[in-house]
């Protein structure tokens, strides 16, 4: 355990900050300017997209007053809610395909602020979006997992980072129309935890149509969890 002081700690970070922005200055990935030692300036990550909209409470989407969205009062899926911070739009969707296939991990430190900016979530525990194993040894790295053990922390709960099994090596959900996601990941995930009566959340990059996180949540339910809540970095905007 440290001895410093929280000032200490603080004035050390910042001067940790300074020293990497002097020698490392870095650009801002968005639209170039300089943005010190952060991944984007202080205009282009106050112009985000979707930073601060109103959402359904349930899936994430997009509503004028933050109102249950006419689709989740019609059927209502098996997680209980999802906060996302952003929509998955330039340079958002940028930013999570340099996090995911460019192995930038410092894009994680600003998904994770923003994250973090929302209210604790009332749960128990935290479980990231699993990877089959096949494409975790590809990638070298589970995004969501990188995501979630910082929020955890700063959350105060415990992370659990193989309670789930990925079975299923399914096609990537991107490629796919609303009706085969659905099918084709049906199945794919296997609970190894004990999580009866838990309140779960669940950490992901982006929410789509959500089946994935829905088929999660429904094997998640199955395995004895009471509520399960997503928080992801972005939401896929309805069709306009």
């Amino acid at each position: 355990m440290s001895n410093q002081a929280p000032g200490q700690r603080d004035w050390l970070a910042v001067a940790r900050d300074a020293v990497a922005t002097a020698i490392f200055p870095q650009q801002c990935f968005a639209c170039g300017a300089a943005s010190g030692s952060d991944v984007l300036c202080s205009v282009c990550l106050a112009e985000l997209p979707g930073k601060g909209d109103a959402r359904c409470p349930v899936c994430a989407i997009g509503q004028p007053l933050g109102e249950i969205c006419g689709a989740c009062l019609r059927e209502a899926p098996p997680f209980d809610a999802t906060r996302a911070v952003l929509d998955y739009g330039f340079p958002v969707d940028r930013l999570i395909q340099a996090l995911k296939y460019g192995h930038r991990l410092s894009t994680s430190r600003l998904f994770v602020d923003l994250m973090a900016a929302a209210p604790v979530p009332e749960a128990d525990i935290v479980l990231p979006m699993p990877l089959h194993p096949a494409r975790l040894r590809e990638r070298g790295f589970n995004q969501a997992a990188e995501l979630a053990r910082p929020l955890a922390q700063r959350w105060g709960l415990p992370v659990l980072l193989d309670g789930v099994v990925r079975d299923l090596d399914t096609s990537p959900q991107a490629s796919l129309p609303w009706k085969a996601r659905v099918a084709n990941i049906r199945g794919a995930f296997r609970v190894t935890a004990p999580l009866a009566g838990k309140r779960v959340v669940v950490i992901d990059d982006v929410m789509t149509t959500g089946a994935t996180l829905a088929e999660f949540a429904r094997a998640l339910k199955a395995a004895g969890a009471e509520r399960v809540e997503n928080r992801v970095v972005a939401r896929t905007p309805a069709p306009a």
